[in-house]
């Protein structure tokens, strides 16, 4: 390209040395890396949230956590960018594995270097995601690096393995079951399969008291403008109590603050199905 070309109106620079069509995506953790990734340093990788973003972890929507993320070991040297947070890290003890073209660190690794800055559930939320359906990793992959660490955020990190669950789908179904858990609940199943007596499909719960036969499951509401999606939804709901099961749906607003209606909801349900609190 000539000179001139790389000041065109119809490009940007999201990056000094990067340029860009003016209409492309510079908000997403993902795009943001693609771009950023044109002019990283073999020896460069990314880190902290932005790894776990990569890999398709729920991460906060605080500025710290949305900014790119770029770690180096010792000696090499970090990224020193305008809107990249860079990190000069010890000596390599783990490996760094390539995300759909990219440089990313490992996840458990990535997992500790957020501890020291995240709270609770999202830590909780994480974890369960890392060792969720897509493999990424095990407990004793999480416990491994919790028994090698030390120092900042090592005890954030271990109080969140304590709550980290195999079988969770979403980080609101994470808070919502740390909100139960916190006000004194019992630990529910993680999205099992109900079935009718004759082995028909009826739905997976969200989460499940067998016991009491109390389902509860959250509605995003994502749905609440497609009709079609909403009558399925009604007959699955009307299908579950036909089971003998009590549902309590908890609904976006039922969270907000302490999530103390969730609790509430879910507490009265219980206690009705014999639960001696």
């Amino acid at each position: 390209m000539a000179p001139g070309r790389l000041d065109a109106s119809d490009l940007a620079i999201p990056y000094p040395g990067v340029r860009a069509p003016a209409d492309a995506d510079f908000e997403t953790v993902d795009a943001r890396a693609e771009q950023f990734a044109e002019r990283m340093r073999p020896w460069q990788f990314f880190s902290h949230s932005t790894a776990l973003a990569l890999y398709g972890a729920p991460i906060p929507g605080d500025r710290a956590s949305q900014r790119l993320h770029v770690a180096a070991h010792r000696p090499d040297r970090e990224p020193r960018v305008a809107g990249v947070v860079g990190h000069r890290l010890g000596p390599a003890t783990h490996g760094i594995r390539l995300v759909d073209g990219l440089r990313v660190e490992e996840p458990a690794r990535a997992w500790r270097h957020v501890a020291s800055s995240w709270g609770h559930a999202d830590l909780a939320a994480a974890g369960d995601f890392l060792v969720g359906a897509r493999g990424l990793l095990t407990l004793d992959d999480l416990a491994a690096e919790l028994a090698a660490g030390r120092g900042r955020g090592q005890h954030a990190l271990e109080a969140a393995f304590v709550d980290v669950r195999v079988g969770a789908e979403s980080p609101t179904e994470t808070r919502l079951r740390l909100v139960l858990g916190a006000a004194g609940l019992p630990e529910p199943a993680l999205n099992t399969a109900l079935r009718a007596p004759g082995g028909r499909f009826v739905a997976r719960l969200d989460l499940s008291y067998e016991q009491w036969r109390v389902a509860v499951e959250y509605d995003g509401r994502q749905h609440a403008e497609d009709r079609a999606q909403f009558e399925r939804d009604s007959d699955r709901w009307h299908d579950i109590r036909e089971q003998g099961w009590v549902l309590v749906r908890v609904l976006r607003h039922h969270l907000l603050g302490e999530g103390r209606a969730a609790v509430g909801m879910v507490q009265a349900a219980l206690r009705r199905a014999g639960w001696p609190g």
